[in-house]
């Protein structure tokens, strides 16, 4: 993930009438899924922008609406698919991801990440299934809904959150769209929730303390 900045907010509207009731069930299900003590800001940096990655301008391969094509599309939009990429912030690999996230979810020696494109598939999931446990309330809550006139889903969240951190996804969220936040180059949660929503990402299971794990090659 390329570093972020220039996050705002705006006064909320409609805070208080805008969320919904649960069942008792449904709280029930949802009450293990606390995110008290968790670092959930982690992405967000306030340095000042100096120069773009370039683009690389070439066709994604037709994978549809999978977790196989999201993920490809994350990528090709983070670095044009290209596991060597380094920023001029020191965000790395195909996916843009900062030392401070691959810590989180078990990666510390950046040499062996960027030389492996299995560990940074690995790590590409295991930031998604982190960062749907953070955020699953507000996957129950708010898909379906259209906030600043984009359908919200699941996949759309998830990518949200990998551009933005969670913690700005919630504000987002709970904000009805009031909060906003936009990275170093102008990209906003608005504009990953449109441009990765509607995948399937049920494959992703919620996971507290995800971690990077190549798994074995069945031979």
């Amino acid at each position: 993930m390329r570093r972020k900045i220039a996050k705002f907010s705006i006064l909320p509207v409609f805070a208080g009438s805008m969320f919904f009731s649960f069942s008792t069930k449904e709280a029930a299900n949802l009450e293990m899924f606390s995110t008290s003590n968790l670092d959930l800001e982690y992405t967000v940096s306030f340095e000042e922008p100096e120069t773009e990655i370039p683009e690389v301008h070439s066709d994604l391969p037709i994978l549809g609406k999978s977790y196989l094509g999201f993920k490809e599309a994350v990528g090709f939009k983070e670095s044009g698919g290209r596991y060597s990429v380094v920023n001029e912030y020191g965000y790395m690999g195909k996916y843009q991801f900062g030392k401070g996230t691959l810590e989180l979810i078990g990666v510390y020696n950046p040499t062996e990440f960027l030389n492996s494109p299995e560990l940074q598939e690995a790590a590409f999931y295991a930031n998604a299934s982190r960062n749907k446990w953070i955020l699953i309330r507000d996957i129950a809550r708010f898909e379906g809904k259209v906030i600043n006139g984009v359908e919200v889903t699941e996949s759309g969240i998830l990518a949200a959150a990998h551009l933005a951190g969670p913690g700005s996804v919630k504000k987002y969220l709970r904000s009805w769209g009031a909060t906003a936040f936009s990275d170093a180059f102008g990209t906003s949660i608005r504009n990953y929730m449109k441009r990765f929503g509607g995948y399937d990402t049920s494959f992703v299971n919620p996971e507290r303390r995800a971690k990077a794990v190549i798994q074995p090659t069945r031979t």
